[in-house]
């Protein structure tokens, strides 16, 4: 009689085990009744029928995955190596068990095929300078595409864009080309403004003589100072005639009577 009871509870221990089951908070079950899908169940504690009910259990926690490196080569031509991580989550448990075998194997594999087709279309500046551009692209279009398997996509960043030596020289003898470039352009606006300015002051000074004397005497005042040179300065021209206009014109003499002899 102990033997039965004994074969009882040990029934009742192994049915419970397959029965009684436990989900966490981050974790939902899917119920399938003799194969067909009955509900998306939990967390809390959840009492499976064995043989004719089975759950799947699936993580709504977000997921990291670090995508291998890429052999990607750009819309001008250039080999480049790409890795990048992408953080996705679950947010439909049904589509994610019944609409795709193996929901974080497909969204890898899309997320591998999306970089190199993405990155394909821009040149390398572009990966270069624009990376959260392209990080924004990259997670708009495989959320799209992950929509039907109940995937959210929440982020996507490129971490390294690997070129070979050869470009890396290239790429700073063209930006050393650039900032010689801008700098010669800075100049010639400098020389333009100044010509401007020179000629702005020529005309001035052209229309209005006093101020042309006047920049004379300054000048003389400013080479007083320096007492260690001889410097010849010419008289102006305008200043002669002004003092050649205020000094008395000579008379000339009267002749003298002539005496008939």
């Amino acid at each position: 009689m102990f033997e039965y009871w004994f074969v009882f509870v040990a029934l009742l221990i192994g049915l419970a085990f397959y029965t009684i089951r436990v989900l966490r908070e981050y974790e939902r079950g899917v119920i399938f009744f003799l194969g067909r899908f009955q509900s998306v169940t939990g967390p809390g504690l959840i009492i499976v029928i064995p043989g004719i009910q089975q759950m799947v259990k699936v993580d709504l926690r977000t997921l990291v995955y670090d995508v291998p490196t890429q052999d990607v080569i750009s819309r001008d031509n250039v080999s480049v190596k790409v890795s990048a991580v992408i953080y996705f989550r679950v947010i439909d448990a049904e589509k994610a068990i019944i609409n795709v075998e193996d929901y974080f194997e497909a969204t890898s594999q899309l997320a591998q095929t999306t970089l190199r087709s993405i990155l394909g279309q821009h040149e390398l500046d572009e990966m270069l300078a624009q990376r959260d551009k392209l990080n924004e692209g990259i997670q708009v279009l495989l959320d799209e595409q992950t929509e039907s398997w109940g995937i959210k996509v929440i982020n996507v960043e490129i971490k390294h864009i690997d070129i070979d030596e050869t470009m890396i020289r290239a790429i700073a003898k063209q930006a050393e080309a650039e900032r010689e470039r801008r700098a010669k352009i800075i100049h010639a606006g400098g020389e333009l403004e100044a010509s401007e300015k020179l000629l702005e002051a020529a005309t001035t000074l052209a229309h209005q003589p006093q101020a042309m004397q006047l920049r004379y005497m300054q000048t003389l005042t400013e080479v007083a100072r320096d007492r260690s040179s001889i410097i010849v300065f010419p008289l102006p021209i305008d200043l002669i005639d002004s003092l050649r206009a205020a000094l008395p014109n000579p008379k000339p003499d009267d002749a003298e009577p002539s005496t008939g002899e």
